[in-house]
């Protein structure tokens, strides 16, 4: 048995959590922050046999989608001068663990 972590953005998480479900995966859902952006995204946790978890990863891959945002950026001079422009960055995609499982026990 295998657990699974995706982290995915909060946009995608929708998409990703219905199409894992119509295939037959438990999912829970977990809000969390961090990443470079400093922004909200979605972690499913999804506990799977193991010959599912490339089912589950393709899956996960297909729903998540990068794309790029322009966030402000800010450089700095000499003298104390700074200047502010945008700077292009991807976002989105999916981080995926994939742990052994011990033990499962459903109470």
């Amino acid at each position: 048995m295998k657990l699974i972590f995706a982290i995915v953005s909060n946009e995608d998480h929708h998409a990703v959590q219905s199409a894992l479900t119509k295939h037959g995966f438990s999912v829970t859902k977990l809000s969390t922050t961090g990443g470079f952006l400093r922004i909200g995204n979605t972690t499913l946790i999804i506990g799977t046999e193991d010959d599912k978890v490339e089912t589950a990863i393709e899956l996960i891959k297909k729903e998540s989608q990068t794309r790029t945002e322009v966030v402000p950026s800010t450089a700095s001079y000499d003298l104390g001068r700074y200047a502010s422009f945008p700077l292009e960055v991807s976002v989105g995609g999916a981080t995926i663990f994939v742990l052994n499982v011990e033990q499962f026990i459903k109470a």
